[in-house]
């Protein structure tokens, strides 16, 4: 009877033991998630594994950068996110507090008195309460706060990747815009060039007027173009003054052409690297360890909660002789609250959160495959446009030898006018697809740039990060 008693009692206290301790938040990724290497061509291998925190000054245009400054300083989604930070600091503080006593005080006069008489009556106190975590509810809680804090910070940093790609995909747009815009218009100026010499040639009787009509008809074209050009520029150029956290009449951009930016690009590291270099998985990653110390907190929610009080107040009926030691009076006090039926609230609580918990393992699956996605995608549109780029460069540089070549034998009365007008649109067609070629290939190494996490490690942000509130209750 002893030994089956001492074995009850081991177990009841192993029991409570368990309750006190936080469990690890559990393994999310198989063995055979992260792939040991990516397989994406690489456009470059002797180019630099990942990216540079400031990567996009290699662009070799002082103006983006310029950009960049102001609105990693002026972005109002940026302010947004930084305003999150702060209220999760703040909600921290909040789940810290429940770790330590709470103490009031209290000052009061009280008058009492009757036709005949009256009398006052002065009291004073403090009265402090405290709550034993001894199953570590609060503790889970407090963790909980710490991980969504974690997850304001990553998502934080996510915005301002977004920001940068955004500034430096829109500027690169506009000067793409405005090269096109310049392009179209030399094309107008040859196509009238070319009409002047067809109407000519009727009016000498050497062709027919099918010749000036077919012209006439290119023309138009160019014209119709550039409207619907310019309004894409301005619209553009007001995207870029909202993403710098101004009005979009306010906004002035020097640049006018691609014309002399470079292209640089970065070779990925190890997929496992990855895990640590992008601020998205790492924002999924806390928010799994956030669910599971919620968790960890609705079991302890099964446990009673063990409380201490203690007070001591002043009476008296003199103001003068309120803090003298007769005045005084103390209490301390314990208890043990227990709930005992809630129609399965608590149960209920704990299913919910163990649900959530799931989703986010889930949850962080998908965004590290995604990461995964996003790399092989970036590095393999890289070669791609790169390839792409230097055939399409060869096709522009033809074509206008090909249009220069048409133009005379046309004056010459060689070639008729059909041969001259697919020549001139083949001109057209090739320098107007070189420009949109120049930008998809730097928009590809910025997209190579944020697929790699933008240069943002994690240690380092961690180890780096002060808050910004002032969270120490004294």
């Amino acid at each position: 009877m002893r030994t089956y008693s001492r074995a009850l009692s081991v177990s009841a206290f192993a029991l409570l033991m368990a309750g006190c301790q936080l469990t690890p938040p559990p393994t999310a990724l198989k063995s055979t998630d992260v792939p040991a290497a990516f397989t994406a061509p690489v456009v470059d291998r002797a180019a630099p594994t990942w990216p540079s925190s400031d990567w996009w000054t290699n662009f070799n245009a002082p103006e983006l950068s310029t950009l960049m400054e102001v609105a990693m300083r002026e972005n109002l989604d940026l302010k947004i996110a930084a305003g999150r930070v702060l209220e999760a600091e703040a909600s921290n503080t909040v789940a810290f507090s429940a770790l330590l006593p709470s103490v009031n005080g209290n000052l009061g006069v009280t008058k009492r008195g009757t036709d005949i008489t009256d009398s006052d009556s002065f009291g004073a106190g403090l009265t402090g309460n405290y709550v034993l975590d001894f199953f570590g509810q609060n503790r889970a809680r407090v963790e909980a706060s710490l991980q969504n804090l974690r997850s304001a910070r990553y998502a934080e940093t996510t915005v301002r990747l977004t920001l940068a790609q955004s500034v430096a995909s829109t500027y690169f747009a506009i000067l793409s815009l405005r090269e096109r815009i310049a392009i179209t218009r030399q094309n107008l100026d040859l196509s009238r060039r070319l009409l002047a010499i067809s109407q000519a040639k009727f009016a000498a009787g050497v062709s027919s007027n099918l010749d000036v009509m077919q012209e006439t008809a290119t023309v138009a074209s160019q014209q119709a173009r550039l409207p619907g050009l310019i309004e894409q520029e301005r619209e553009a150029r007001y995207t870029l003054a909202i993403l710098m956290g101004m009005p979009p009449e306010g906004i002035e951009i020097k640049g006018q052409n691609l014309d002399g930016l470079s292209t640089p690009t970065v070779q990925p590291g190890l997929p496992s690297d990855l895990l640590l270099r992008r601020p998205d998985i790492a924002q999924a990653e806390a928010n799994l360890h956030a669910a599971h110390a919620n968790v960890d907190a609705a079991r302890a929610a099964f446990f009673p909660q063990v409380g201490i009080s203690a007070g001591v107040t002043f009476s008296s009926a003199v103001v003068g002789t309120l803090f003298d030691p007769a005045s005084l009076a103390w209490n301390l006090g314990a208890s043990l609250a227990q709930t005992i039926f809630d129609g399965g609230a608590i149960n209920a609580r704990s299913q919910a959160a163990q649900a959530v918990q799931g989703e986010q393992i889930a949850s962080y699956r998908k965004t590290v495959f995604q990461a995964f996605q996003h790399v092989e995608a970036a590095v393999g549109t890289a070669d791609a446009v790169t390839q792409q780029l230097g055939f399409i460069t060869e096709q522009e540089r033809a074509s206008v030898e090909a249009q220069r070549i048409s133009e005379l034998q046309y004056r010459e009365g060689t070639i008729d006018i059909t041969t001259l007008l697919n020549a001139q649109q083949s001109q057209f067609s090739a320098q107007d697809s070189l420009v949109q070629t120049k930008l998809a290939r730097l928009n590809a190494s910025i997209a190579l740039f944020i697929a790699m996490g933008g240069g943002w490690n994690q240690k380092q942000s961690d180890d780096t990060y002060v808050k910004q509130l002032d969270w120490f209750p004294l």
